[in-house]
């Protein structure tokens, strides 16, 4: 049978529906069919079989079996660099379109030619989408802080796009969110694209120097390229992404911020801003990429209008009452358009070691969704240490003057930059002296943003106890111990009368009111 033949066989169903009755008498068990626009998979017991649709669309074609057979292999290739235990093989279906049979990875039979291919993974537990985890309420930001770190490796070690001409990364940013917009209008909304055409429009030159450099600094990789909840997945405690952009490269050579842009609008379109932030936190500071934050709110807005072109393919195939199952895009890409650059405000932390100043930035990171800045973790990356690496260990001292001043420089200069695209900063550090807290009001000063200090304080009983635990345990990037306790009770400059004028003063022997707390922090002038 040639591969056109083939392919008007299948398009009816007739191949699925006659593995599914196959493996139903092969395993004894039902056999459940899930069945998107582009595919079918087959659920057994333990495995689930991917039959690729010999469909020809604008943005994919699977109509010849040539075409379906290189592209499973290519989705098994590239979800092996996330998922590798879930991707077991791409496996050839022998027989006719009446009596199929599904072979065995790696082994040719001498049966005639295959008839199709599908994909085999390994089934994971039903309600494991990160979707799913979290409508039951059941996903942590344990969850997502490990799979942040996981991506952050990820896109580190991928393989960056080669340089290109000015206008061609400016293109290649801009044309498909215009195809997207264009597809949209189709579909009839077209006061809401107009407006977001106009956003979008206005965006060019204020970002175009931005995404210029980001293509020349290597940003530009061979990334997920559909990192949405449904497409990541918990397998014990550990998320892990599947299912990436196999069948167009130009959707999955993109920057690495558009792949983190994805997952944090999704969480933000469901109503969990507070975890899109701690999610986007704890990938900044495994990642370095602060310059990113420069187009992220780009990135949500495109990576909102495409799941809400989705949505309206799936509307005309399933009926308009699948579309109320999940978020509303197109308004999530509103939101994200309106507020973008209306939020900015400097706040830096004030406290001894101990104080609690990093879990209560944490917290109102979240709430407020603010980008965080970490000095021991900066300092560090100036060093070239990861976060919980000791210095010691390396033989390195980072703790010298001239090391303070670099890492103080690097603060100012990634909280300029957050703060210039429009995002309330966290700069978590000691801020003991003086003179490091006033070079920080002169930033907000020179940007017009409000100034903001959050001074953590707490007994010194607690001080000594909580530095002293957290050195025995190793799992916080600070190498602060109670000899360096004892020295910044002995030297610290503390408030001054202006500093306390604007100052937010939490104790934190006590769990802190956070909303309250962010409540007082987005309301000061």
């Amino acid at each position: 049978m040639d591969s056109e033949t083939a392919s008007c066989a299948t398009v009816d169903g007739t191949l699925i529906n006659a593995l599914r009755a196959r493996l139903q008498a092969d395993t004894e068990q039902p056999v459940a069919l899930v069945e998107t626009h582009i595919s079918w998979v087959l659920l057994t017991e333990r495995l689930a079989y991917k039959l690729k649709k010999p469909v020809r669309l604008p943005f994919v074609d699977f109509s010849a079996l040539t075409s379906r057979k290189h592209f499973c292999e290519e989705e098994v290739r590239l979800n092996r660099r996330l998922a590798p235990s879930l991707y077991l093989g791409v496996v050839p279906v022998y027989g006719t379109m009446q009596a199929p049979r599904i072979g065995v990875i790696g082994v040719i039979e001498d049966i005639g030619e295959p008839i199709d291919y599908v994909v085999c993974m390994l089934r994971f537990a039903p309600g494991a989408l990160l979707s799913e985890r979290l409508a039951a309420g059941g996903l942590l930001p344990g969850h997502l802080d490990r799979l942040a770190q996981r991506l952050a490796d990820f896109h580190r070690d991928a393989p960056a796009a080669l340089p290109a001409s000015p206008l061609d990364a400016e293109d290649q940013v801009l044309q498909p969110v215009l195809k997207v917009l264009k597809q949209l209008q189709a579909d009839g909304d077209t006061s809401h694209i107009a407006a977001l055409r106009a956003w979008v429009d206005a965006q060019v030159p204020a970002l175009r120097e931005a995404w210029r450099a980001r293509r020349g600094g290597g940003a530009v990789r061979e990334c997920h390229g559909d990192l949405h909840l449904a497409n990541a997945v918990l397998i014990g405690d550990e998320a892990t992404a599947f299912d990436c952009i196999e069948f167009d490269p130009a959707l999955r050579w993109i920057d690495v911020m558009s792949d983190v842009a994805f997952l944090a609008m999704d969480l933000t379109a469901h109503g969990r801003s507070d975890l899109a932030f701690s999610f986007l936190d704890t990938y900044l500071q495994r990642s370095g990429d602060y310059s990113g934050v420069r187009v992220l709110r780009f990135y949500e807005v495109y990576r909102a209008l495409v799941r809400a072109l989705v949505g309206h393919v799936r509307s005309r195939s399933a009926g308009a009452a699948s579309l109320a199952a999940g978020p509303d895009y197109l308004a999530c890409a509103q939101r994200l358009a309106h507020t973008a650059g209306g939020m900015a405000r400097l706040l830096i932390t004030h406290g001894l070691s101990g104080s609690g100043k990093s879990t209560v930035a944490r917290q109102l990171l979240a709430a407020a969704g603010a980008i965080r800045l970490r000095s021991d973790v900066e300092r560090k990356r100036l060093f070239g240490l990861g976060a919980l690496q000791r210095s010691a260990e390396q033989a390195v001292d980072i703790y010298t003057p001239g090391a303070t001043r670099r890492t103080f420089d690097r603060l100012k200069e990634c909280a300029r930059t957050a703060l210039q695209a429009g995002y309330p900063v966290i700069v978590d550090a000691a801020f003991l002296q003086r003179a490091e807290r006033r070079a920080f009001h002169a930033l907000a000063v020179d940007l017009r943003v409000p100034f903001s200090i959050l001074h953590c304080r707490a007994s010194e009983t607690q001080l000594r106890q909580r530095v002293a635990a957290r050195n025995v345990v190793g799992h916080d990037a600070s190498e602060a111990n109670v000899k360096v306790l004892e020295h910044q009770l002995a030297s610290h400059e503390p408030l001054d009368g202006d500093e306390r004028a604007v100052a937010l003063e939490v104790v934190t022997d006590e769990p802190v009111e956070v909303a309250a707390l962010c409540a007082r922090w987005l309301s000061q002038l």
